[in-house]
């Protein structure tokens, strides 16, 4: 069964960058449309982005051109490289790979102004 551990949070000042990393395993990590998702206090949980096997990338607005998603698929891990942090970022953020039921613990972002 698939499980995902996401890693690299932190607490920093608006406009600082913070590079999340999220680790895949029991299913070919190569093959799968993985994304990152996110939920603020007190709000549903949003999608984020998409990274497709071939390297194909889909932002949700509010973050296109600050960040950005990579993947090693050697050693089954994704990154989220966030730049020009904003408070409004501030979340718990989750990954997995497209249509998992599955979820890891997340990784707390906060950005203060």
């Amino acid at each position: 069964q698939a499980q995902f551990v996401e890693s690299g949070g932190g607490s920093v000042q608006s406009g600082e960058s913070l590079r999340l990393t999220c680790a895949g395993s029991g299913f070919p990590f190569s093959d799968e449309i993985m994304t990152w998702h996110r939920q603020a206090p007190g709000k549903p949980r949003e999608w984020v982005a998409t990274l497709a096997p071939g390297g194909a990338t889909f932002y949700n607005n509010s973050v296109k051109g600050r960040f950005t998603v990579s993947r090693d698929d050697a050693n089954n891990t994704m990154y989220l490289q966030m730049n020009s942090l904003k408070p409004e970022d501030t979340a718990v953020y989750y990954c997995q790979n497209y249509g998992s039921s599955m979820w890891g613990p997340g990784t707390q972002v906060i950005v203060s102004s």
